[in-house]
């Protein structure tokens, strides 16, 4: 066997490899797409019934929107909190804050709490509504 033909085998050989491999990424993606998207609806609902507190109830006022933003400045720099944790809802109205989201422990949900509690005043202008999502 010539040194061409050898190199040849090697290169189709390569070739061969390299194509399974894009077409195995590619159906992977396909399957990938094809998934459930995530969906939060579910867990939203909850927020529509009478009295619920929403996002959308963020006051407007400079002292609730700063007091929400050292809230949530506080649990994101908290680096042994869970992603969960750092992207809770946290709404402020007239001075009084709600906590809503779910988290992974309830020592979190506790320390998530405790950092509300101490930015607003006092556990009486906090309600935790954080959920510890079953593992």
């Amino acid at each position: 066997m010539t040194m061409k033909y050898k190199t040849l085998q090697i290169a189709t050989l390569g070739l061969g490899i390299a194509g399974f491999s894009a077409t195995g990424i590619s159906t992977l993606a396909r399957q990938s797409d094809q998934q459930t998207q995530p969906d939060n609806t579910r867990n939203n609902k909850g927020d529509n019934g009478k009295g619920g507190t929403t996002a959308d109830q963020q006051a407007n006022n400079p002292a609730d929107r700063e007091l929400a933003k050292k809230i949530r400045k506080s649990i994101a720099s908290d680096t042994s909190l869970s992603t969960y944790a750092h992207n809770i809802k946290v709404i402020v109205r007239d001075g009084m804050v709600t906590l809503k989201g779910p988290v992974h422990t309830e020592d979190e949900k506790n320390a998530i709490g405790a950092k509300a509690s101490e930015a607003a005043g006092g556990n009486d202008k906090v309600q935790n509504e954080l959920t510890v999502k079953a593992s």
